[in-house]
């Protein structure tokens, strides 16, 4: 049969994406199904083409995350069956038992080992192959002895781009060539080829490139001139690094500037010292007495700078003769995963808010009603909007409180940046500091990293503290500082952290009386109700009613799928009556459960729960008749309103008596008079 080359694509399900574990799973895997159906697979993504799927160091490499898309280039006799294999395997949970992790933790622990193998050398020329001789890694000084980019190299056979090299050979009888020149250009270069065995399996070969350019006139017979050799060519292969040179007897030698600068000492402090006085328990001493490198340790110096070392041996002709220790200053590094963490948790929480509210539209068009108090309201937001004083906005649960704090944000200067949602009620009082200041990495026992509090995350934005009412006393001291001087210290941390942020806080509770009974400080009263606005609750404003049975109809039939639905009369009646304690929000949840449970395209009075309509139908007070309309076919928002209004206009005869009997103000009834083009010579009798 001939050979067959198909491609699959796959979606990665895996929560968490190709991590190292799910690599070498899937590595595992990909090695089983090749043996079995004689096939070779291939994967692809972006800028990574034909990678091996044998290959852990690539696929790791390749960031493959929850979501994404690859493609799997099966080749071989029984592609078909083998891709159909392997791509149900990549789309699955990964689901493992004990004897299946310890497999896969070995194969881990086996390419551990084969990077730790290449990077002890990372000083010098680079050039690894897997055991199918396609370039895994080819270091920065490989590309300068080469004048190869790493990305012309990287993921092919070496055949097809080094015909000469004999990493192939070496890999294929795992018997090492050490110590050949060859010269490339200006360059002269000792090459050490090693094949890379593990568990007496050849997993790929390794090649080690020296410069010795500058060196090739120089002799080396001398004990002495070997010594020199291995000394100074460290040096040269780390003068980017801070170096530290020791003899056998522990006298430092040698220590370059950056070495210095990095501690904080000058040469004449370090040179000619002992290592053995300096640090007796130090790591340089250990690698004297023991011969064995140390890699990777770290430490704090004295002058607060943060290193991380690798301490090596000098050994010639079998014996230690000193040792070299090249250090490099992390404390950037550091810095710069604090910031990476600061993106990452932005990136999150906005990602959370974006699926959260898909579409806000303008700003104050999410505000149902007609009646005059909601009005006031939104004109009140509206000029608050166009300063950054803090706003209190106060009203019973469900009228809308978190409504109007977005749209004083997305009225703002403020709307390109973060409206940040906390709700004070529902975080326990043990994790609210946490939640709005951050912790530190170590500040408790779960404080795996650093966190940033959501008043970090609103810096530039607005800040939103729902139920401001629910906080003890601790929190509202450390929340009254944040409020003053917009300043504050994460949970563990000593360095105060400035914000930028407009705090829009919340309440259904009567803070008066809060007040007066102590449980709330009368200091960060005053700082929260700079600009107070008051939300009045659906019943004082009934002229609503109808208005937002309509919209919350219409939104739940679009999000149903269903035609749209008309109202008897009596049905409205019932609602406008009811006193609706739970406010816009439970007028909503109710529309929604009679729209979901209705048969037929009409509501009706037995449609409305029984707890609205009451147990005596007679005592329902019967509303003014400018209330009700013949819904006898379905109408939109904006054709109601200019129903109401053309009414109010033509009985009353003008704008000022119309808006006392709408609850509006005549500017307002003018505004929509005007926005529906009605005339007074066109409704007079």
């Amino acid at each position: 049969m001939s050979s067959t080359s198909i491609v699959r694509k796959v979606m990665i399900k895996h929560k968490k994406g190709l991590h190292a574990r799910v690599a070498a799973m899937i590595v595992q895997k990909a090695v089983e199904l090749q043996k079995e159906f004689e096939v070779i697979f291939k994967v692809q993504k972006g800028t990574f083409k034909e990678v091996p799927l044998t290959s852990i160091l690539l696929l790791i490499s390749m960031r493959i995350k929850a979501g994404e898309e690859i493609e799997i280039l099966t080749i071989g006799k029984d592609a078909k069956e083998a891709s159909e294999k392997m791509g149900s395997y990549l789309e699955s949970d990964f689901d493992y038992d004990q004897t299946s992790m310890n497999s896969i933790d070995n194969l881990l622990q086996d390419n551990i080992l084969t990077a730790e193998n290449i990077f002890n050398n990372i000083g010098n020329g680079l050039l690894v192959i897997d055991e199918n001789d396609i370039v895994t890694l080819f270091n920065t000084e490989a590309e300068r002895l080469f004048g190869i980019t790493s990305d012309h190299i990287i993921g092919k056979n070496i055949k097809d781009v080094m015909p000469e090299s004999e990493l192939p050979e070496v890999a294929r009888t795992k018997k090492p060539k050490i110590g050949y020149t060859q010269n490339r250009g200006k360059y002269t270069i000792i090459t050490n080829t090693t094949p890379l065995i593990v568990e007496n399996e050849t997993r790929g070969a390794v090649s080690v490139f020296e410069d010795i350019s500058k060196l090739v006139k120089i002799s080396w017979q001398l004990k002495e001139i070997k010594e020199l050799k291995e000394k100074y060519q460290l040096i040269l292969e780390s003068v980017q690094d801070g170096i530290c040179v020791f003899d056998h007897k522990g006298k430092i030698t040698y220590v370059n500037v950056a070495y210095c600068q990095i501690v904080g000492k000058n040469i004449k402090e370090l040179m000619g010292k002992n290592i053995h006085d300096l640090s007796p328990e130090g790591d340089r001493a250990k690698v004297l007495e023991t011969g064995q490198p140390i890699l990777g340790g770290i430490s704090e110096k004295e002058n607060g700078v943060t290193i991380v070392a690798n301490i090596n041996p000098l050994i010639v002709d079998g014996q230690i003769r000193g040792g070299i220790s090249t250090i490099k200053d992390i404390t950037e590094l550091q810095e710069l995963m604090e910031k990476l963490n600061q993106i990452s948790a932005k990136a999150d929480y906005l990602q959370e808010e974006l699926i959260r509210t898909k579409r806000l539209g303008p700003a104050f068009d999410r505000i149902i009603g007609v009646s005059g108090k909601i009005y006031d309201s939104m004109a009140i937001a509206a000029k608050a909007s166009l300063s950054n004083y803090t706003v209190l906005i106060r009203g019973e649960s469900g009228t809308g409180k978190e409504l109007i704090a977005e749209a004083i944000h997305y009225s703002s200067v403020r709307d390109k940046e973060p409206f940040i949602r906390v709700n004070c009620g529902a975080i326990p009082p043990t994790l609210l500091e946490s939640e709005l200041f951050g912790h530190e990495k170590g500040a408790f026992t779960s404080a795996v990293k650093t966190k940033l509090g959501r008043f970090e995350l609103a810096h530039k934005g607005t800040i939103f503290l729902d139920e401001i009412g629910e906080l003890d006393k601790s929190m509202q001291v450390k929340l009254l500082r944040v409020v003053q001087n917009k300043e504050f210290q994460r949970v563990g941390g000593e360095k105060t952290i400035k914000v930028d942020v407009r705090i829009v806080a919340a309440t259904n509770q009567n803070l008066e009386e809060l007040l007066k009974t102590g449980d709330f400080r009368e200091d960060l009263y005053y700082r929260l109700n700079v600009i107070p606005i008051w939300l009045p609750p659906l019943r004082e404003r009934k002229e609503d009613i109808p208005v937002l049975v309509l919209y919350f109809a219409e939104k739940i039939c679009k999000d149903l799928e269903r035609g749209n639905i008309t109202f008897e009369k009596e049905a409205i009646r019932a609602l406008i009556q009811y006193d609706w304690p739970g406010n816009v929000r439970e007028l909503e949840n109710i529309m929604e459960r009679t729209i979901i449970l209705l048969e037929g395209d009409v509501i009706r009075l037995g449609n409305i729960p029984s707890y609205v309509v009451g147990n005596h139908q007679e005592n329902l007070k019967r509303p003014d008749e400018s209330l009700i309309m013949a819904l006898d076919h379905e109408l939109t928002f904006e054709e109601y309103e200019k129903i109401i209004i053309k009414k109010a206009l033509k009985k009353h005869g003008s704008y000022n008596k119309a808006g006392k009997a709408l609850g509006l103000t005549h500017n307002t009834v003018a505004a929509k008079a005007r926005k529906y083009n009605i005339r007074f010579d066109e409704i007079s009798d």
